[in-house]
């Protein structure tokens, strides 16, 4: 099968969040409300395009935020992530075709959860990292038991949920190397240029789109 044949026939699609299912990328954004964007957002085009490894940068990058939860919290409440143009339609389309919907991401639970709530995405089908806080709130780390938190860690999702048999095409949509990763055991990747374009990425994927009404108009 071609890859607009197995997007068709999809029985499982899983969107990365940051730069696909929303126009930002979340960690950056908090960095930039906790007032060290420049320094984080160069972190996370070398780990996105160069393909570094992903817990080592995340590490530094939150140790150069030292995020509370009280700052996260008002971070989420003052600055909501922006969905993509097309995001609920598509999401939508495909629930009603019947295809289960995720989001697999190497943000953080407590900024992505709300998007999931928007897109009636329900808790199992959100694979996100965690971020620890001490008893007073201040930044302690993250779980790095979720899978999200290493490179790989999308590789390691797409083969958990293929793995139970349930699906036969399962298809996953991002824009970094940490989504390519996961092709395979993914049966496709789809890379998504709509927000950001990374070259290594638009040239190593089998299928490439700029913005989600394609993917529309392929089902």
């Amino acid at each position: 099968m071609n890859a607009k044949d197995i997007w068709q026939s999809s029985d499982a699609v899983c969107f990365d969040v940051d730069s696909t299912v929303c126009t930002g990328e979340g960690i950056d954004d908090l960095a930039e409300f906790c007032g060290v964007g420049k320094e984080v957002s160069d972190l996370t085009e070398k780990a996105m395009s160069n393909g570094i490894s992903f817990r080592e940068t995340l590490r530094k990058r939150l140790e150069l935020i030292k995020p509370s939860k009280q700052k996260v919290d008002e971070f989420v409440r003052t600055q909501p992530s922006k969905l993509t143009s097309g995001t609920k339609e598509l999401i939508d389309k495909l629930r009603s075709l019947n295809k289960d919907v995720y989001l697999v991401s190497g943000g953080f639970y407590s900024i992505i959860k709300p998007i999931a709530d928007e897109l009636h995405i329900q808790e199992d089908h959100i694979f996100t990292n965690r971020l620890i806080f001490a008893e007073d709130g201040s930044y302690c780390g993250f779980d790095e038991s979720q899978p999200t938190s290493s490179s790989g860690g999308k590789k390691i999702v797409a083969q958990k949920l293929k793995s139970n048999g349930k699906y036969k095409n399962l298809v996953m949509v991002g824009d970094g190397m940490t989504d390519l990763e996961a092709y395979p055991p993914a049966d496709l990747f789809i890379g998504f240029g709509g927000n950001r374009i990374r070259e290594n990425v638009r040239k190593q994927a089998p299928w490439y789109v700029t913005s989600f009404q394609q993917l529309l108009d392929a089902l």
